[in-house]
């Protein structure tokens, strides 16, 4: 599909036509399903698989009639942004399946402490990037778009409009902010944690 289509498409989708948001979905289909399967690798305790994650986000975004994305790129940072949530989400319910909210009897876990840890790690840094994109919405893209999305440097000066060298300053001020939050966050629980 051109350029000056994909265009079109995504400005009717925005206008709220569903028809066009499931038609964007479709085009680049190939481009979410490669971010899927980013995340799950990156995440390798999870037990979904790359197309459930990807229809579940297709749902997610069909059911939201006020979302925004005028380009290309905000389109794929907000489908990351979603997978993203989707999956915390999925983490949480798993935690809360482990302590028996779903169940009469409970065991002890025998899993590795370490993917407790990362699960632990994948919600704090989703509530970091929410934080971090209240403040600076444009590093909290950049951090979709390296992170989530896997583009370049090269690809994210081009779907920003900004120069290769400007988005890598960005990106490395969004991760010092994101990097502080979390410490700051670890700081907070390990005071909670202290009689």
């Amino acid at each position: 599909m051109l350029q000056e289509q994909l265009e079109r498409l995504i400005q009717s989708a925005e206008q709220g036509d569903a028809r066009s948001r499931e038609q964007l979905f479709t085009t680049l289909y190939g481009e979410l399903h490669r971010l899927a399967q980013r995340e799950l690798r990156r995440n390798a305790s999870l037990t979904m698989s790359p197309t459930t994650l990807l229809h579940e986000t297709y749902l997610n975004i069909s059911g939201r009639q006020n979302a925004a994305f005028p380009d290309r790129a905000r389109f794929l940072a907000y489908a990351s942004r979603a997978m993203r949530g989707l999956l915390i989400d999925y983490v949480r319910s798993r935690r809360a399946q482990k302590r028996g909210g779903a169940f009469e009897i409970t065991s002890l876990p025998t899993e590795l402490p370490e993917r407790a840890r990362v699960e632990g790690e994948l919600e704090g840094i989703g509530e970091a990037l929410d934080s971090l994109g209240a403040v600076e919405p444009r590093l909290a893209q950049i951090v979709d778009l390296k992170f989530f999305c896997g583009f370049s440097f090269a690809e994210i000066a081009e779907l920003l409009g900004v120069s290769e060298r400007t988005a890598q300053r960005d990106w490395d001020k969004a991760r010092i902010l994101l990097q502080r939050y979390l410490k700051d966050q670890d700081s907070a629980e390990a005071d909670n944690e202290q009689p």
